[in-house]
């Protein structure tokens, strides 16, 4: 395992540093009488509240980032609603990296020319269609509500264009209406019979069949080859990278380490992030739904780009 994570790191950073064009090297104090050193320099990071961002939780919760930013760094880290609030931030310039579903990434690259770049992968999977037990065909989903947490979200694109393949409408004045609502809203929603389902990542999937009594209509790895498809990815602003390679190279061996814990987590770590969407959210899970959550999760350093590809021509059909 440390043999293949020190390969990967090396990897990453290689790339990092290649894409920049330079590194600045290792800083030294100054001679006495010189210049004062400069003030530590800030990393704004962005990330939601959800398990496929286990390794983001567990990066900010448990220190992993700051301690691989190093002393010279400040993290300061903001949680999203949801990635494409990430995106826009991303493209004004108020968020320097983030984590994100890839599409929110691909559009902001796209409507920046370039100016956002995915760095690396974070993690694969984790993402179902959650309904009530009378939807038993996708003609049932005619005149129902569905739910996604933003508009332009990966799995709002992805619940789009697999109602399109069904022969179905989510445009207005469709046959489906797809409506959005913060993830952990979702439920109670679900509960007073205003949405007939919704497209979510861990842990609400579960927490829709574990408190809700829904079933799993469509697991999302049933429509990519081998099961594997992006559900979060870490971008960075190009301009970012290119001034401050170093502290982009260090934000990637935090994020390999993150991962690694999350890969193969203890109970600490499984109760540190599903604590940490407690406290940016306010909702507790329950043992069973944390634990079903976790059997669904896979967590990948490789941004998988031929999925990644795939997802950006999803949304240019849709949109």
């Amino acid at each position: 395992m440390e043999a293949r994570c020190g390969r990967l790191l090396t990897a990453l950073v290689v790339t990092v540093l290649g894409a920049a064009g330079c590194s600045k090297g290792v800083a030294t104090a100054p001679k006495p009488g010189g210049t004062a050193p400069p003030a530590p320099l800030q990393l704004r990071l962005g990330y939601e509240a959800d398990l496929t961002q286990a390794g983001a939780l567990i990066g900010v919760q448990d220190r992993v980032f700051s301690n691989s930013l190093g002393p010279d760094v400040t993290l300061t880290a903001t949680v999203f609603k949801g990635g494409p609030d990430e995106a826009a931030a991303l493209q004004s310039g108020t968020l320097d990296a983030a984590y994100l579903g890839p599409n929110p990434a691909i559009a902001a690259s796209v409507a920046s020319k370039g100016g956002v770049k995915i760095i690396s992968g974070a993690s694969s999977g984790g993402a179902f269609f959650m309904t009530k037990y009378a939807i038993k065909t996708p003609a049932d989903l005619r005149g129902q509500k569905v739910a996604v947490d933003e508009a332009g979200d990966t799995q709002d694109v992805a619940l789009r264009t697999w109602l399109k393949s069904q022969g179905l409408n989510p445009n207005p004045g469709g046959n489906v209406t797809v409506v959005t609502m913060p993830n952990a809203s979702m439920l109670a929603a679900y509960k007073q019979g205003s949405i007939a389902g919704a497209w979510v990542p861990e842990p609400w999937a579960s927490q829709f069949q574990v408190e809700g009594n829904a079933k799993v209509f469509l697991d999302e790895a049933s429509l990519w080859p081998g099961g594997r498809y992006p559900t979060t990815v870490l971008a960075v602003r190009t301009a970012f990278l290119q001034k401050e390679p170093d502290a982009v190279a260090n934000l990637l061996v935090g994020q390999v380490a993150a991962n690694d814990l999350v890969s193969r987590p203890s109970a600490q770590i499984e109760t540190d992030a599903l604590g940490a969407i407690k406290a940016l959210t306010g909702v507790t899970f329950s043992q069973a739904v944390a634990d079903l959550s976790w059997l669904h999760l896979a967590f990948t350093n490789d941004p998988l780009p031929s999925a990644v590809t795939a997802d950006g021509a999803h949304a240019l059909f849709l949109f």
